[in-house]
This record gives C-alpha cells, sequence and structure tokens, in this order.
C-alpha cells in the first residue's frame, strides 16, 4: 500500500508498505479515502516530538471504510465509512474512565506518533468501538476530517476548559485551523459571547472575520500596541477567557497580558520550550491556567452539532490533493501564509 514515511528530521517520503492487520480482538483495519496534514505532522518533520521516530508513517486524521475487524470489535461492522479519532482509547482503564482518554493506560496519541498513522490506504485503529466513530450520509467526508482533531482539540481545550459562557469577552490568539476552530464554536454555541481574535497574517484574520470575530488584530503592529488596542475594546478589563493556539513563549506571554482579573487562560497547544509564566503581575487576579491535550470525547457532540448545521467544520478546508500529489499538500500547508492554507485534505 501507499504510505507517507518519516525518515527523520527534516524528511519524508512516499512508500510502499505492506497492508496493517489485525493484531488485537478490539482492532479495526480501515480503508483510509481522506485525511488531513496538521501543525502536529510539521512538528514531527521538524524532529520536535521524540516519541515518533524514523519509519513511521505519519497522520492522525481521517475517515475511511472499515475493511476488517477483531472478534472484540462489538459496535462497527465491515462496510461502515468511520470518522477516526486522534486518540486511541479503552474506554475502560481509570484515565478513560475519567474522561481523559489521551491518558488511556493502552491508547493515548498513537497514530502517527508511536504506532504507524493515517497518510496510507490501510491504517489499524486499536480499540476501534472507542477509537472510531459512525459518519452519516450528510456529512461529506473532507469536512469530517476537521472533525478528527482540530475541533475536537479547540472545543476541549478551548470552549470547556475555558468555561466558555454567554456574554463572555474572549481573547483567541492565534489563527490556525484550531484558533479559527474556537471562533467558530464560541460564535455557535455562545452568540452573545464578545470574540477578539489576534494573529499574524492578514489574510487569516480576514478568515477570521468572516467566521464571526467582532475585532481582529495583527501582532505584525507590534506586540504592545495589539495588547492595548485589544484591551481598550473592553475599556482595559482584560478578557474573560483567553484561548492560546500558538505554542510559543511570545503567544502564551501575549494570553497573560490580555487575561482580566477572575479570568481563564485555556491553552491548547503543543510547546517544546520553557515559558515564563508572570505571577508577578497575576499573582492577586485570581485566574485560572488550564492545558489540556485533546482526549476525543467531544466527537460525538461535534458530529450531531455538524449533523444539524449548528457548525461546518468543512469551511476550515481551503485545499484538497489527491494523494499522488501530498508531498504537494505538504508544501502547502508548511507555506500556509503564502498559500492563503487551512485545512489541508488528502483524498485516496
Amino acid at each position: 500500500m501507499r504510505a507517507l514515511v518519516y525518515l527523520g528530521s527534516g524528511a519524508i517520503t512516499v512508500e510502499d508498505r505492506p497492508k496493517p492487520t489485525i493484531q488485537s480482538p478490539t482492532d479495526a483495519i480501515v480503508r483510509v479515502t481522506h485525511t488531513g496534514v496538521c501543525g502536529t505532522d510539521l512538528h514531527i518533520i521538524q524532529g520536535r516530538v521524540p516519541s515518533c521516530s524514523a519509519g513511521r508513517i505519519l497522520g492522525h486524521e481521517g475517515v475511511g471504510i472499515i475493511d476488517a475487524l477483531g472478534p472484540g470489535v462489538a459496535n462497527l461492522r465491515i462496510g461502515d465509512r468511520v470518522l477516526i479519532g486522534s486518540i486511541s482509547a479503552c474506554g475502560k482503564c481509570p484515565a478513560c474512565r475519567q474522561g481523559m482518554n489521551s491518558h488511556c493506560a493502552s491508547g493515548g496519541w498513537l497514530l502517527g506518533n508511536t504506532i504507524d498513522g493515517v497518510q496510507a490506504d490501510f491504517v489499524r485503529i486499536p480499540h476501534a468501538d472507542f477509537s472510531l466513530h459512525l459518519l452519516h450520509s450528510e456529512i461529506p467526508s473532507p469536512a469530517a476530517v476537521a472533525l478528527s482533531d482540530a475541533f475536537p482539540t479547540a472545543y476541549e481545550g478551548g470552549i470547556q476548559n475555558g468555561q466558555v459562557h454567554p456574554g463572555a469577552a474572549v481573547a483567541i490568539v492565534g489563527t490556525g485551523p484550531v484558533g479559527l476552530s474556537a471562533l467558530m464554536l464560541t460564535r455557535a454555541l455562545y452568540p452573545s459571547a464578545f470574540v477578539v481574535v489576534i494573529g499574524r497574517g492578514e489574510s487569516r484574520l480576514r478568515i477570521a472575520k468572516s467566521f464571526g470575530a467582532q475585532h481582529i488584530f495583527s501582532t505584525l503592529n507590534g506586540i504592545s500596541s495589539t495588547i492595548e488596542a485589544a484591551k481598550a475594546i473592553n475599556k482595559g478589563r482584560g478578557f474573560d477567557v483567553v484561548v492560546e493556539a500558538v505554542g510559543t513563549r511570545q503567544s502564551f506571554d501575549l494570553a497573560q497580558q490580555l487575561t482580566g482579573v477572575g479570568g481563564t487562560i485555556a491553552t491548547l497547544s503543543y510547546f517544546n520550550s520553557k515559558c515564563d509564566l508572570h505571577l508577578d503581575t497575576l499573582w492577586n487576579k485570581n485566574i485560572c491556567l488550564r492545558t489540556r491535550l485533546t482526549d476525543g470525547g467531544s466527537i460525538p457532540e461535534l458530529l450531531r452539532l455538524t449533523e444539524s448545521s449548528t457548525i461546518d467544520p468543512g469551511a476550515l478546508v481551503s485545499h484538497v490533493f489527491s494523494f499522488s500529489d501530498i508531498m504537494k499538500g505538504y508544501e502547502t500547508f508548511q507555506a500556509a501564509s503564502a498559500q492563503d492554507a487551512l485545512k489541508v485534505v488528502i483524498y485516496l
């Protein structure tokens, strides 16, 4: 089968690999029809994810058709069209019972990390009953790809962890697919919330405006002036919720400065360097800081929201390539600003 393989820091290639087989009674083999390129895939290629070793098939987002099932799978059938969650979960261990599927004793973020992933013709999915989700026919496969990771990350790490509520003043730092997903969810679920989006590139900020942001600000105009302008919107009080969706020292520092008294910083990003926590200025502001790796438990709810047209994950999909052009898909996503790229989807 065809597969996109990580060769080591800075390098990927397409290889011919054996079709995966059932290894555990709870496994499924899925014939992949659509997969996505994620910012985390780029982190791996840059050598920033040491848990992913050379030779790994990349990818943790996808849609496909069940090709084979282990005897322990109870809720799925061969031929079902399914959404592949980015997190594999047994559903039974202490972490799963607490809703922390990302810390599953025999699962977590496996696909495209510690086991072969979704950017291939076929993929083995552990714990299929809890890691695959039936897709209704009205949800297009390219749109569904955004529900594998981007939307659950935004919903769980931003909306839920941030405790977004009606009338809240919300600042979203970052205009990648996850930041824009957080914007779309906030506007759809809490229309009375006031949302400011802060990013860099003007093209993505314009998209944020079209998705319902009341105000947009570019850090290219200077960090201090951006903070001043954003806080001036609500008379300098700062924000009830700041969703940090970039994962850099600068973005985390920006989030701290935007947070108002009693506010919450919800950071959902992948960090690979230390960041300063400015307790000298935050100690008396009654703030809450929350971090989270997506658990995928929100996927059934997000599917219902999509089926009811409350959200449209397909709005994130900017480019679609065939697998034969997957290298071009990566090049497009790596040059997202120049290419006006949001979510890049690959069909097989």
